[in-house]
């Protein structure tokens, strides 16, 4: 089991599923939904300050190279043509929203970049980001909680 909780946390950090993955594949390895809730979250929570120090370092080191710059330039296109009104207009609550809904796309780590390109307090952004990775934890803890019940109800009959 200590195995699967460890991959549970490496799948909630990394960029490629987030928590969305995490807590579903700790579940379906039977771990209990609220141990899996809570590695997930943790695990996506920590995104925000390790990425936001690594787009500081990065962008304080490599800014002048054009590989770099180009590739900056994508992804806050990419993130402002993702959040920028809501993130724009509404600050705070918009980025929560927008990190609260675990579809593809959004998450801690575009939530991030965000904060970074609207220059959002860090402390009001970590807040944000944590406040809608928790909801989006939830969300998924239980939708696939629920789920392998409705399945294994299902399968027993």
């Amino acid at each position: 089991m200590f195995e699967t909780i460890i991959y549970a946390f490496f799948l909630s950090i990394s960029p490629f599923g987030e928590a969305r993955a995490g807590i579903p594949y700790a579940i379906l390895n039977n771990v209990h939904f609220i141990l899996a809730f809570v590695i997930g979250t943790v695990g996506n929570a920590l995104i925000y300050p390790f990425f936001m120090w690594l787009i500081d370092t990065f962008s304080q080191k490599f800014w002048p190279f054009k590989v770099y710059k180009r590739g900056v330039i994508f992804f806050s296109k990419r993130a402002k043509k993702l959040v920028g009104k809501d993130v724009q207009k509404h600050g705070f609550w918009g980025l929560m929203l927008f990190v609260m809904i675990p579809l593809p796309g959004t998450g801690a780590y575009m939530g991030t970049i965000a904060a970074s390109i609207f220059k959002i307090e860090r402390r009001r952004a970590f807040l944000a980001i944590s406040i809608g990775v928790v909801v989006s934890s939830l969300f998924v803890a239980l939708a696939t909680h629920f789920g392998q019940i409705g399945i294994m109800q299902l399968t027993s009959k």
